[in-house]
């Protein structure tokens, strides 16, 4: 974890804060979209896409991105139905969720992804159907990602 000093134009007076760095997921049957963020900027960026079997990730990947990125936290999509309630994947991905926390001991923190995946067509408008297609999930991932960034600003 980084600390980097903030200066707080209020009061003239200096803090210091983590610099935390996470990695965001748009986790899917088929497909895992990654992200790559950090709080002190509140921003993220998509990283790639790794396969799933039937909801199984390819947990060679997923290992060769922590140890590669080395992020303090963890951010996963939770799917939910529009009114708030899980469903069937809701709880795939809370699954994935404590796998990751299993296996990398890492802290993990969910967010609500309603309408990520619009969201992220939206962001992709003007590209080619295979770009697009090839893009979704880790644009997915950053916006998640980004979201959940928001959220802890605002909590400040």
């Amino acid at each position: 974890m980084n600390y980097v000093t903030i200066k707080n134009t209020d009061d003239a007076k200096y803090r210091t804060k983590a610099a935390l760095s996470l990695l965001g997921f748009d986790y899917g049957l088929k497909r895992i979209g990654v992200a790559v963020g950090q709080e002190l900027t509140g921003t993220a960026s998509a990283l790639l896409t790794v396969r799933a079997n039937d909801g199984k990730p390819d947990w060679a990947t997923i290992s060769k991105l922590i140890s590669q990125w080395q992020p303090d936290e963890l951010v996963v999509g939770l799917p939910l139905n529009m009114d708030g309630s899980f469903h069937e994947l809701s709880y795939r991905a809370q699954r994935f969720g404590n796998q990751l926390h299993g296996r990398y001991s890492l802290p993990v923190h969910f967010m609500d992804e309603r309408l990520s995946s619009l969201d992220a067509e939206q962001e992709l408008k003007g590209k080619s159907r295979k770009a697009q297609a090839a893009d979704i999930d880790k644009v997915a991932a950053k916006i998640i990602l980004e979201s959940w960034l928001m959220a802890q600003q605002a909590r400040e």
